[in-house]
């Protein structure tokens, strides 16, 4: 059976470059009796640079040093044919991983884990998986793609001072599901250091990957990472000074980008009186889901040539987030938008007897067959979108600059381009008057990165609880400052509209930071390039991605 790129593919297989095979079997391999397995080894990449490694250090590896394990036959065959051609007695085993016992008896464990998103990560084979990565403990969700688990199972093969050197998708620095993972690798290993790229590093993949440098047994007192423009930086890498810091629990890993001072002048302010999450705010949450957006949202010339009515229609935020550039949302602007022809309204009849005109757009759209989309085929009525609250302030979660908070002066409601915030008892009008303003701070922004994730295009993406956990300012600060903060809105306003983000930032920074918390001025300008280094490494990678 050939073993196509299709194939290939499916299993998760890639290539990987020689300049990685060989940095990290250089690292991983100390002695010329070390024990080294590949697991998932396709053909044996990482066992041929291991076998070199083995020779550079003292003749050639006994037999037995160099092992193996592959599901693919054919691969694993080829493989043993490789290895033998260069002088290497390899042992290989034809087996899922995952059904491979784990023993404690190999000094380095070197790989690049198969990678499968969830999606097609199904069946028996998930299965075993999670429960290999729950016998240690890991609880991974069902959005785990398949490299999590693989991570843990291949752990339980090191030596007590063994070494663990894996290829893996950065995704293990932001993503939720990765949590679990990050948090083993603390707790389990002794030190846990990171290679990550500023630039594309597998020929034809557009998947970012780090290198995963992991050692002995026990807690990790600390976490570190260095930076490499591209392979060709690799042979340096271990001379070079190593960032780092300490994180929490399953906190993400993206701040070991930044100094240790950086950040703990943020983690300070963040959690010191003057900040709090979101959520303490307010609850954040999806919009509607229509199902299908270009039946359900009409614009105002649409709504008049079919007679809809107000009975029939709700007011919304146009799909997408684009016209939410400025601090407040308004009847002025929505009208706008309603009269350039946007979609501004909602298919939304009310409960009773339907006009002619609703009954008409009905039946239009089941004969257009938009009642079998899945969203409106599992839902009674088919034509009836099960709208949520209308929200005090409108938050963008996935945007190129920053997430942004917009107050809902219109009174609309929102799909499910946008998040809601429906902000608690007592907070409404602080909230809603200054917290989109106060918002534009060094402290949010940079939060906004930490907490946030790099998405395809290199945009900024907050899941629901990221965005709980955005770093706003105290109600009890907006309380102190307000005055002086709203004296600021006109001009914070006219520098959104001309598109001077920094600018907005040094008038709320300068009473917010500067003025009230008493932040220096040193450390305000750390926090604002701090934001710049992870921003601009974002979106590079997402110019990266188009080209």
């Amino acid at each position: 059976m050939s073993d196509s790129l299709a194939l290939r593919k499916e299993r998760g297989a890639f290539f990987t470059p020689p300049e990685i095979t060989a940095f990290l079997t250089r690292w991983a391999i100390r002695l010329s009796e070390d024990v080294v397995l590949e697991p998932s080894c396709g053909e044996a990449a990482f066992l041929l640079a291991a076998g070199e490694r083995l020779r550079e250090i003292e003749g050639k590896p006994a037999r037995g040093q160099l092992r193996g394990v592959e599901v693919h036959a054919p691969s694993a065959k080829a493989a043993q044919k490789l290895l033998r051609k260069q002088g290497f007695d390899a042992r290989l085993t034809v087996a899922d991983f995952f059904d491979v016992e784990p023993e404690p008896v190999c000094d380095a464990v070197v790989g690049n884990p198969p990678y499968i998103r969830y999606q097609q990560f199904t069946g028996e084979g998930r299965a075993k998986a999670l429960r290999a990565a729950l016998r240690r403990g890991v609880r991974l969700t069902k959005l785990a793609s398949s490299w999590a688990a693989f991570v843990v199972h291949a752990a339980q093969f090191l030596k007590p001072d063994g070494r663990l050197a894996l290829v893996l998708p950065a995704e293990l620095l932001t993503v939720n599901y990765a949590a679990p993972v990050r948090r083993f690798l603390l707790e389990n290993l002794a030190q846990v250091r990171l290679v990550l790229f500023e630039e594309l590093v597998f020929p034809g993949v557009l998947e970012e990957v780090v290198l995963l440098l992991a050692e002995g047994k026990g807690r990790a007192p600390s976490f570190q990472v260095y930076q490499a423009r591209d392979l060709t930086s690799l042979p340096a890498v271990e001379s070079e000074v190593w960032s780092g810091f300490t994180p929490r629990g399953e906190d993400k890993w993206t701040p070991a980008l930044l100094s240790a001072e950086t950040f703990a002048e943020y983690r300070a302010l963040v959690d010191g009186p003057g900040f709090e999450p979101l959520l303490a705010w307010g609850e954040t949450y999806l919009g509607a889901v229509t199902g299908n957006n270009r039946y359900f949202t009409l614009s105002a010339a649409q709504a008049k040539e079919r007679r809809l009515s107000e009975k029939d229609l709700l007011r919304i935020s146009p799909p997408g987030s684009r016209h939410l550039r400025t601090l407040s949302f308004t009847n002025k602007a929505w009208s706008a938008h309603a009269e350039a022809g946007d979609a501004c309204y909602l298919f939304y009849p009310r409960e009773g007897r339907r006009s002619r005109p609703a009954e008409k757009q009905i039946a239009a759209g089941k004969k257009a067959g938009v009642h079998r989309a899945y969203k409106c085929r599992v839902r009674e009525p088919w034509w009836r979108v099960p709208v949520v609250p209308e929200p005090d302030l409108l938050l963008t979660y996935m945007d190129q600059e920053r997430p942004r908070l917009v107050t809902n002066a219109a009174g609309v409601r929102h799909l499910n381009s946008l998040y809601g915030v429906a902000l608690r008892d007592g907070l409404r009008k602080l909230g809603r008057d200054l917290l989109p303003l106060a918002s534009l701070n060094s402290v949010t922004l940079l939060g906004a990165e930490v907490v946030g994730r790099s998405y395809g295009g290199g945009m900024l993406k907050l899941e629901p609880k990221e965005a709980d956990r955005l770093p706003v300012p105290a109600a009890t600060v907006l309380r102190a400052v307000g005055p002086e903060l709203r004296a600021h809105r006109a001009p914070v306003r006219a520098a959104l509209e001309r598109g001077e983000l920094s600018d907005a930032v040094d008038l709320v920074d300068g009473v917010l930071l500067r003025k009230h918390l008493e932040v220096d001025d040193d450390t305000v300008d750390e926090l604002r390039r701090a934001r710049d280094v992870l921003f601009s490494r974002r979106t590079a990678r997402g110019k990266g991605r188009r080209g």
